[in-house]
């Protein structure tokens, strides 16, 4: 007699792969890895190669732990193992190490407390909505931007600035312009930058009163107290001068939503005839859902009751509302996901 056939078990098809939701998961061991590898200052010591036990002596950490720790970074690509001995890659010793001018280790420790704030009630904030009286005064704003100043100016320093200037040098108006204006410029590297790669053009950097020094302090250390200036308000409200041939506004009309179209029409009464106004913003797609790295990065700030985010389309549109005469629009990919140039020129 032959055995009776097992019936065969009825299985899923393989497809979907579930293997998407498992890397999300993960996602969270790479942040906190990452995170804990800043604020234990790691990679500071890691320029060099040294054993997992070397360096657990040097920090007075458990060293079997340390190397399964060092193991984790070396999985997620932020140090290289060779023969036990563990050492930065290229990515670390140009954004971790705390001396490098690039450092981004405080920005992302910021970031990462912005992105969790939302979540750690998130049921409430579902259920209830944002917590009452959320939205944070002028001052305290002003008091925010100001302290991030040094976050903001090794951003601009690590790819930003750089961003900037090719957008600008590739206009075909670049050889005309004489005096140009960086709105809500910051610390003012991405001004500097734009104003020093033209032999001729002047520069004015607008923001809050509160961040001014820290524009002044970078336009004395890279000798452009010459051919820079700077110049405190709140756009919203305050005059932002006139006379521009160039205006360049990077990350800092979302934060004026609300008042969009008056802040553009602003700017395009404070430019010269044949002036072009440069618009460097995230932009939502897609009902919403689109960037990703857009949407999640403003997830928390939005269940919080801070909307900063803009439609794509909406600066484009603002500009053609106000009277320039023409408007052109991509969409560049950056480090920190995909941003909207928006370049409108004036009637000539």
């Amino acid at each position: 007699m032959y055995p009776k056939e097992t019936p065969m078990i009825d299985l899923p098809d393989k497809e979907p792969d579930f293997g998407f939701l498992h890397e999300i998961i993960l996602g969270s061991v790479r942040a906190r890895l990452l995170l804990t590898g800043i604020e234990m200052k790691l990679f500071d010591y890691l320029c060099q190669p040294r054993s997992a036990g070397e360096l657990a002596r040097i920090l007075g950490l458990h060293p079997e732990n340390t190397r399964y720790f060092l193991d984790g970074l070396a999985a997620c690509k932020l140090v290289s193992k060779q023969t036990e001995f563990y050492r930065n890659t290229n990515i670390s010793r140009t954004f971790l190490v705390e001396d490098s001018p690039t450092y981004l280790g405080k920005m992302l420790e910021y970031s990462a407390r912005t992105y969790e704030a939302g979540f750690a009630d998130i049921a409430s904030l579902l259920q209830n909505g944002p917590p009452e009286n959320s939205c944070c005064t002028e001052k305290e704003f002003q008091a925010m931007n100001a302290h991030g100043a040094q976050m903001i100016e090794n951003l601009q320093r690590a790819g930003f600035a750089r961003m900037a200037v090719e957008i600008i040098r590739t206009l075909p108006e670049f050889s005309s312009f004489q005096q140009m204006l960086d709105l809500g410029g910051g610390p003012g590297l991405t001004g500097i930058a734009i104003v020093s790669s033209h032999p001729a053009m002047q520069g004015v950097i607008f923001d809050f009163p509160a961040v001014i020094p820290a524009a002044e302090k970078n336009i004395k250390a890279y000798k452009m107290t010459e051919k820079m200036t700077v110049m405190g308000g709140n756009f919203r409200h305050d005059s932002v001068g006139s006379g521009y041939d160039l205006v360049w506004a990077g990350g800092t009309l979302n934060f004026a939503k609300e008042d969009l179209q008056k802040i553009v029409q602003k700017i395009h009464n404070a430019m010269n005839p044949k002036g072009v106004f440069v618009s460097f913003h995230e932009g939502f797609s897609h009902e919403g859902t689109a960037p990703e790295q857009s949407v999640l990065g403003k997830m928390s700030t939005n269940l919080m009751g801070y909307d900063y985010g803009l439609d794509q389309g909406v600066i484009a549109h603002a500009m053609t509302c106000v009277g320039f005469a023409s408007v052109c629009s991509r969409t560049l990919n950056t480090p920190m996901g995909p941003i909207d140039v928006d370049i409108a020129r004036m009637p000539l």
